[in-house]
């Protein structure tokens, strides 16, 4: 279970909810619109997936800036976001920067 108390931790929440978005709509939404020609569901979808991304980045945001991350540190789980399961990948990376952030300081 996520701890949402840090950046990172609410970075990784919500970069598997975006990234679970993004696989609907690529892989349900999609073949629904072109296969079965129900565009509502690319609307629907589309539509909640770019509010998650825009929440994304908003959280990659906090945790730059909160953890003083560099662009290129802070690229890669952008990058990872517009990848198919990239936030999947990250996340693995994130979570261990953030137990080691919380081991070195208890109070976060």
């Amino acid at each position: 279970m996520l701890n949402l108390k840090t950046p990172i931790s609410r970075l990784r929440a919500i970069g598997i909810v975006e990234g679970i978005s993004f696989l609907i709509l690529l892989f349900i939404a999609m073949p629904l619109k072109y296969l079965m020609q129900k565009p509502q569901a690319v609307s629907v979808v589309g539509m909640a997936h770019g509010v998650l991304f825009l929440v994304f980045l908003v959280a990659l945001i906090d945790a730059k800036l909160a953890h003083r991350w560099g662009a290129k540190k802070a690229l890669v789980p952008f990058l990872a976001s517009l990848i198919p399961f990239g936030p999947f990948v990250i996340d693995r990376r994130l979570k261990e920067e953030d137990e080691a952030r919380r081991e070195g300081d208890p109070a976060t």
